[in-house]
């Protein structure tokens, strides 16, 4: 395989990439380019179209670096240069962890105190290296609320509250509907309809042409608003 070192400015992103690269991704890849270099070849095509590490070419970019380590796959048909992308992503997925090797690992770099690694939470890592006195204080303090965390979460209850006062005074209250009324004799004038929650007569229902009502009526259970 020939390495050969092209400019970044030179390699062309493949609009067809296969692999979306979230933002934390990136991140985590250009913290790995800082701490270890590039440690392996971006592989694109002839005219320079990245075949294989458009996230490790972004993450270089980032980093400000201005060239790369690249390997030229020449004589590709255009099929075979897609099947390789999928193939590159797909047989990579199919992999799994070693978690007694990973277990491991983390004892001795927690002998350290050493969790600075790409990819991962340096905090969480360091849970799994708790003895349980350890692991006991540390949950003794989870939950608790810095005076700045308290202070915006009642900023924000406040506001709510305003916000929800604003709304059901501008609301309309309805009542349910009433149950059938009993035939009534020629001549004799309709019964007028009662609040089944108050005992009141029951207003003719206005109407808006506003398309979107606020409207709520009262459990006569419990007294509680319930919005519609």
């Amino acid at each position: 395989m020939n390495i050969t070192m092209i400019p970044l400015s030179e390699l062309k992103p493949n609009p067809r990439n296969v692999r979306l690269h979230s933002a934390k991704q990136l991140e985590e890849y250009r913290r790995s380019v800082e701490k270890f270099g590039q440690t392996k070849a971006i592989v694109c095509d002839e005219s320079k179209t990245i075949l294989i590490g458009n996230g490790l070419y972004e993450a270089m970019k980032a980093q400000g670096m201005t060239e790369a380590a690249c390997f030229i796959k020449t004589g590709m048909s255009e099929s075979d240069k897609l099947k390789m992308m999928m193939a590159d992503n797909k047989v990579y997925s199919l992999g799994v962890d070693n978690l007694d090797t990973i277990e491991g690992i983390i004892a001795e770099l927690g002998a350290m105190k050493d969790f600075d690694i790409p990819g991962y939470d340096a905090d969480l890592l360091e849970t799994l290296t708790f003895e349980p006195d350890d692991a006991d204080d540390f949950m003794g303090g989870y939950g608790l609320l810095d005076d700045s965390s308290k202070a915006n979460m009642e900023k924000a209850a406040a506001r709510y509250a305003q916000e929800d006062a604003k709304f059901e005074a501008s609301a309309e209250r309805i009542a349910p509907a009433a149950p059938p009324r009993p035939l009534e004799s020629p001549g004799t004038a309709p019964a007028p309809q009662t609040d089944i929650v108050t005992g009141l007569p029951e207003k003719p229902e206005e109407t808006s042409g506003n398309a979107l009502q606020r409207r709520f009526l009262v459990c006569p259970k419990c007294g509680e608003k319930i919005w519609l």
